[in-house]
């Protein structure tokens, strides 16, 4: 890709190795972790959430298919009780948070000990498909392997990172996911699960600047690999005043008509880039004759 420097933009990095029995796949999200923690107000160990949920969505987003979305969603006890990522196929990428301001020691104890993952693909079937897990550590990264692993069967080595500068932005966000796909290569798992534990934390190695596919290359070094794509990571949301309208007719008409008693009008804020949709009497009446 002329002008692309892979230093300089937020991007996922896919390979295949093992002759086909090993998906890798790693991402730089620092820029987009950036701005939508600022767009959702988020206090540095939120951001720090985002950060990894983010990176998580691109990774498990990294498969789809044209015109497929997915989203992740993590809901516990913890201050920020809900944090929502979401992928589209061409890596466009949003996040929303409950309570942005929440504030805590580390994203365990942000998130909650107690709580779910849920993941849902929208596929292009008639309903999208939904799997949701316990949450088993809080980590979002080994909640995310624990969740392909157990339920869809694939196992996985999820690794999510995000650091913070002294301003409170993140210094740096991204992460890996290595999938063995059967036929298992026991040997070339159990290479790269020592080249794992040799690393230097994930954490140092974005701080020096390493890319996605120099991550590959250190993840699967001795392992026969080849790449295969490099795509942009962009911010995009999908709401729109139809679709706004939409949501406020499930309310029922009852609901819309309390609303025009009580308020005259309504406005509507998208939880992921915070755009304001005002709608005045008539237009809220005629929402009703529709329902």
């Amino acid at each position: 890709m002329k002008g692309y420097d892979d230093r300089m933009h937020d991007h996922i990095y896919r390979a295949m190795a093992s002759k086909g029995k090993i998906r890798a796949v790693a991402c730089v999200t620092t820029k987009l972790a950036n701005d939508i923690s600022f767009l959702q107000g988020a206090s540095p160990a939120v951001s720090m959430a985002l950060g990894r949920s983010l990176s998580g969505a691109a990774l498990l987003g990294s498969i789809l298919k044209q015109g497929q979305r997915l989203a992740i969603k993590f809901e516990g006890s913890g201050p920020m009780r809900k944090l929502v990522a979401e992928a589209d196929w061409d890596g466009a990428l949003r996040a929303t948070v409950a309570v942005p301001d929440a504030m805590a020691d580390n994203i365990p104890a942000l998130l909650g000990r107690a709580g779910f993952l849920t993941v849902t693909k929208d596929l292009g079937l008639k309903e999208p498909y939904s799997g949701t897990v316990q949450l088993v550590s809080s980590e979002i990264g080994e909640d995310l392997a624990y969740y392909l692993t157990d339920s869809e069967q694939i196992p996985s080595a999820v690794g999510l990172a995000a650091s913070l500068l002294e301003d409170g932005q993140l210094a740096v966000s991204g992460g890996f996911m290595i999938q063995s796909l059967p036929p298992s290569d026991e040997a070339a798992v159990e290479r790269i699960m020592a080249s794992i534990a040799s690393l230097p934390p994930l954490t140092v190695l974005l701080k020096e600047g390493k890319t996605p596919q120099e991550l590959l290359e250190l993840l699967l070094e001795g392992i026969d690999h080849h790449p295969l794509e490099s795509t942009d990571l962009f911010f995009r949301c999908g709401c729109s005043r139809e679709k706004v309208e939409r949501a406020l007719l499930t309310l029922g008409k009852e609901e819309l008509e309390r609303m025009i008693a009580d308020q005259d009008e309504a406005e509507v804020t998208c939880e992921f880039c915070k755009q304001q949709y005002p709608l005045k009497r008539n237009e809220l009446e005629q929402l009703i004759q529709t329902v």
